[in-house]
């Protein structure tokens, strides 16, 4: 019987007072009943249009009827047939611009709760313990190299080793997992859930080489040389982007790309980790995409006393999803929107002590269609403040496009693709952040399996 309730069941939270000073997961998930509740609002549309919004084709209908039968096992099958890493896209993905933005349900109230019910799904599979265990499939005898083992490279990788291939991804940092292990936080990501995402592969036989980092301990010419017949780059965009204002060299200035590391990935949040990290009392966080909000509610956890976004448009043109603004907000982030940074400030010591700001009016549209800020005369005012993160987007690592010869690359520095993952190397396939730029999870997922589909077709003809 469907269930024609016009809102979602709501997402279980810890309460905002409780979590700002906590690194635990905000949202819990659902209980079975609730999974069940909420699938039953699917109206199971004949040509699923939800399914087209997903960038892996999830098989969206089919495993929400499922859950609706309390039958979760088959749910599970039912996703990782197209997704590999359901428990991290469950929790991630801008479902609403996606999935849920083409769910018929919507037109009327709210559209079915897609990504929750897939993180409640895979979630109910990591906690049984009567899962059979995976196998790797028989090798096929060929053998690929993946650089990076960020969401491009773990969806490329998986794919390729459910056709037999045998897969070795070789990772920069100490831990796999890119940037769902140095970017994302704890409390919106927990890292034992990667690690869990990441142990499914293994199981399938993907090798994970870490401290590999392809253009200084290896070049992708020597991966050749040691017998992979295909490269897939899927090395992210770790590169930050500065504003370029004066000051922006005192210390106290971060880019969000450092904090989020030294945080997230070398757990600096905790007590029994000797990660250096200073805790600053009044922080500005510049930007208001996901990461800028990630390293405010992050800066807010470390113990500020205040913690301001500053961002040049209005509220309407946020680039940050509409649930992480809403999560600031609850956990008393301040926003100054329409105002934009023109310099740092410092004291004699060189340290951060305001940011000085020029207020903003919006006017014409850009390229893009956003409505471009413009700077108010004479309306500068200054922000105290003792920390400056700097979250306005990163471009990808020059590091193998300069020691990859004949690799074609764009003019702001990714690789060229075409969209089939082929670059102008032969046997040489690239997707993600590193062709795109910082883009989502999601998309880089769908280009990693791109990718595989690609090198498999490549390899059987070659």
């Amino acid at each position: 019987m469907a269930n024609m309730r016009m809102d979602k069941n709501p997402m279980p939270e810890q309460d905002p007072m409780i979590r700002s000073a906590n690194f635990d997961e905000v949202a819990l998930g659902y209980s079975p009943e609730a999974a069940m509740d909420e699938a039953r609002r699917c109206l199971n549309c004949p040509n699923s249009p939800c399914r087209g919004g997903c960038p892996v084709s999830v098989r969206i209908p089919e495993f929400i009827a499922k859950v609706a039968e309390g039958d979760f096992a088959t749910a599970y099958e039912i996703i990782t047939s197209t997704n590999a890493l359901p428990a991290v896209c469950g929790r991630v993905c801008p479902q609403e611009k996606q999935c849920e933005a083409r769910c018929v349900r919507a037109i009327k109230g709210e559209s079915v709760a897609i990504g929750r019910l897939e993180r409640f799904v895979a979630d109910w599979h990591m906690a049984r313990e009567d899962k059979a265990p995976l196998t790797p499939p028989a090798s096929n005898g060929h053998r690929v190299a993946v650089i990076g083992s960020g969401p491009a490279g773990l969806a490329c990788a998986g794919d390729l080793a459910k056709l037999g291939y045998e897969v070795t991804v070789f990772e920069a940092f100490h831990k796999a997992g890119g940037v769902l292990v140095y970017g994302i936080p704890q409390f919106r990501l927990p890292k034992e859930i990667v690690a869990a995402e990441i142990a499914q592969l293994e199981a399938l036989g993907v090798r994970f080489i870490t401290n590999a980092i392809v253009g200084k301990s290896l070049t992708v010419d020597e991966l050749f040389e040691d017998g992979f017949e295909a490269v897939f780059i899927g090395s992210g965009a770790g590169l930050p982007q500065f504003t370029h204002v004066p000051g922006e060299n005192l210390l106290g200035v971060y880019s969000a790309n450092e904090f989020l590391t030294r945080v997230n990935l070398m757990k600096a949040y905790r007590e029994d980790y000797d990660t250096p990290i200073k805790r600053f009392k009044r922080v500005a966080v510049v930007g208001a995409g996901n990461v800028a909000m990630d390293a405010a509610r992050v800066a807010k956890r470390l113990g500020a006393d205040s913690v301001t976004i500053i961002y040049r448009r209005g509220r309407d043109e946020l680039p940050a999803r509409k649930e992480e603004v809403e999560h600031a907000e609850a956990e008393g982030i301040a926003f100054e929107l329409l105002n934009n940074p023109a310099a740092i400030l410092g004291d004699e010591e060189g340290r951060v002590t305001g940011i000085e700001l020029i207020r903003q009016a919006l006017g014409e549209p850009d390229e893009k269609g956003r409505r471009r800020p413009v700077p108010v005369e004479g309306s500068n005012w200054v922000l105290d403040v003792d920390a400056v993160i700097v979250a306005i987007g990163t471009s990808p690592n020059p590091l193998i496009r300069s020691t990859t010869p004949n690799l074609v690359v764009t003019k702001k520095g990714g690789i060229e693709a075409d969209e089939g993952g082929r670059t102008s190397r032969e046997g040489v396939f690239a997707g993600g952040d590193a062709v795109t730029g910082a883009a989502t999870v999601i998309l880089a997922m769908g280009a990693g399996k791109t990718g595989a589909k690609s090198i498999d077709e490549y390899l059987k003809n070659k």
